[in-house]
């Protein structure tokens, strides 16, 4: 692979903000480690923030990363999503000048699921669980409706951002005109139904003679979500997820799990690994393994609360304070499945 990355989160917002603090200095030494331990030759920087986007994406370009930046305004109409890439678009080509080549700018991810005017539905529960939902995308109506926003995303981008510009699409759920775009760019969670078949699924889109890339891939850290794929954090119970934010009653919810998991970091390892050799070996120009880290999602000793089982990130976060010993300055301490990236990276 040409491309070796990560998806870094700055500040992805849906009911919460993921990233409830930045620091620069944080951001800094993350993506340090994501170029130099890690062994990445790119990073995807994901968040609706711009300033957040900014000062992550100049920062890895000061230290040599390629970077795919990924503004996204999820659950907004089309104007006004329109008029926040427009903007993001604007302030990425004074990065790009300064770093010719190096900058790819994404106008949307998943927008499909994660933006209203595709689906029937307020919000991505609404469209996901809508009884219509199979219909919809049978007819095709959804994918006609996107690729009507995409062009036009695409061309009030390129007015101010001169640039390789691509989407990240979520499949099979949208048929995406690829002609528009510079990189054929697909997010691919090896599941259940693709255990023997996750590079020939992927070979299909290598018809659009294109580079592809994955623009998102990974595993959970628990037993069974080899199988779940990109719905592995759904054992998540999100009720008790979202009410310690409430003040006051807040205090008295501890977030957990919906049932009994097992913990198993070597798993998530073997998964990730085995992978990336699919997907060196199908010719992929780069993918962008989901995700780095994931604070909102701390690890906890005791498993029915252990958030960290239902993250896809390569670091386990602690809350209250607490640091690793692999990295005393910093709020985490590395998963097997960092080790494997790291040694795969290093190797190829």
């Amino acid at each position: 692979m040409n491309r070796k990355g990560v998806l870094y989160d700055v500040g992805r917002v849906m009911g919460i903000n993921w990233r409830p603090h930045f620091d620069p200095n944080v951001v800094h030494r993350e993506l340090s480690i994501i170029k130099n331990d890690l062994h990445c030759t790119a990073v995807k920087i994901c968040g609706l923030d711009i300033t957040r986007l900014m000062i992550a994406a100049e920062d890895a370009l000061s230290q040599g990363l390629e970077v795919w930046l990924s503004p996204e305004m999820w659950n907004k109409g089309q104007k006004q999503t329109l008029a926040y890439l427009v903007k993001a678009a604007t302030a990425a080509e004074s990065l790009r000048k300064q770093w010719p080549e190096r900058v790819i700018f994404s106008v949307g991810t998943e927008a499909t699921l994660f933006q209203r005017g595709f689906l029937k539905g307020w919000d991505l529960t609404q469209r996901i669980h809508h009884p219509s939902l199979r219909k919809q995308i049978k007819s095709g109506k959804p994918s006609q409706l996107l690729n009507a926003f995409l062009r036009t995303a695409n061309e009030r981008v390129r007015e101010v951002f001169h640039g390789q510009v691509t989407y990240s699409s979520v499949i099979p759920i949208e048929t995406v005109d690829w002609n528009l775009f510079d990189f054929v760019c697909i997010d691919v969670y090896r599941d259940r139904y693709l255990k023997t078949s996750y590079g020939d699924f992927i070979g299909r889109y290598f018809r659009y003679r294109k580079p592809v890339i994955i623009g998102e891939f990974g595993c959970c850290t628990y037993q069974g979500a080899e199988d779940a794929g990109g719905t592995g954090g759904d054992i998540v119970d999100w009720k008790t997820f979202f009410l310690p934010r409430i003040p006051l009653v807040g205090r008295l919810v501890q977030p957990r799990l919906k049932g009994d998991y097992v913990r198993d970091e070597d798993l998530q390892a073997h998964e990730l690994a085995d992978q990336l050799t699919i997907l060196d070996n199908v010719g992929v120009d780069g993918a962008f393994l989901m995700t780095f880290v994931s604070p909102s999602w701390p690890y906890h000793k005791c498993p029915q609360n252990d958030l960290d089982m239902a993250s896809y990130s390569l670091v386990k976060s602690y809350a209250d304070g607490k640091h690793g010993t692999t990295y005393p300055d910093m709020p985490w301490e590395p998963k097997e499945s960092f080790r494997a990236v790291a040694d795969y990276y290093g190797a190829h």
